[in-house]
């Protein structure tokens, strides 16, 4: 599944590992008694199907998967991200310690991340797992025992929030599609769809993943992604003047974005049922 680069294995509790980048095709399966796993998206999305059931992630998020539970990985192209296992036995003095990290690993589960939030801790662990500068060990732990305090908060936060307002998330959304529908081709950004809802980027951002597993600025991308293949198949504008209706400033740079999501340039995904 991933890059050629090779895990850092410093202390045996603490093997961490680069993502890379991941094909659609990729997948990551495995099952231990012995090793729980912490997978952290940084860029992407995917699914994960475990023994309870499929789960739907998006970016930024850790996917946590407790010891003995049985998980398959599908990521998107270009998802990326670390993945960080600890035994089971290292965990338990953890737990011992703080009880309140038994949480994290109950049962598989996404905890949903602000932008960028573990990347400093990750890439700080990833240094001390490496080095062997003075009291490395204590630093790596120092920053294991952040991660999982971020983790554990992020956690309680998103279910305090769902628990409180699971109807207000689906209605937020409901809306937010609305919008959408009306503004698609204005390139609004994020902070003013969530400033004509009248909430914030955060909220909005958890009640889209909440209720769809995936980001605002992907159902986003996702309309525009199914007018631009109406307009391809069933009208007679040029390419160019597809994206300019579209409201892409640059017929360059959405090629790009449709031959990234699709797969093929929208002059193949045209010329194709032809073909046919």
């Amino acid at each position: 599944m991933y890059s050629s680069a090779q895990p850092v294995i410093v202390e045996r509790h603490l093997p961490l590992m680069p993502m890379g980048l991941i094909s659609p095709a990729c997948c990551w399966a495995s099952i231990d008694d012995d090793l729980n796993y912490m997978f952290h998206i940084a860029h992407g999305r995917g699914t994960v199907m475990t023994q309870s059931g499929i789960i739907r992630f998006a970016a930024p998020c850790a996917v946590i998967i407790p010891a003995g539970e049985a998980h398959n990985f599908q990521f998107e192209l270009n998802a990326s991200g670390m993945a960080l296992t600890i035994s089971a036995s290292y965990l338990q003095s953890l737990v011992a310690r703080e009880r309140d990290f038994a949480m994290l690993f109950a049962a598989p589960v996404v905890v949903p991340l602000v932008s960028e939030q573990l990347t400093w801790p990750l890439a700080r662990l990833a240094h001390e797992l490496a080095g062997s500068d003075v009291a490395h060990t204590a630093a790596a732990d120092s920053h294991l025992l952040s991660i999982l305090v971020q983790c554990a908060r992020a956690l309680e936060h998103s279910r305090a929030i769902q628990a409180a307002h699971p109807k207000a998330a689906a209605t937020l959304v409901t809306r937010l599609r609305e919008l959408i529908e009306q503004h698609y081709r204005d390139n609004m950004t994020l902070a003013q769809y969530a400033a004509t809802l009248g909430v914030t980027q955060t909220r909005l951002r958890e009640a889209s993943l909440m209720v769809t597993g995936m980001l605002p600025n992907q159902l986003i991308q996702q309309r525009i992604l199914l007018e631009a293949q109406r307009a391809l198949l069933n009208s007679t504008m040029t390419i160019a003047q597809t994206a300019y209706y579209l409201g892409f400033n640059d017929p360059a740079y959405f090629s790009r974005f449709f031959t990234k999501a699709m797969g093929q340039s929208p002059r193949m995904y045209r010329e194709k049922p032809k073909s046919n």
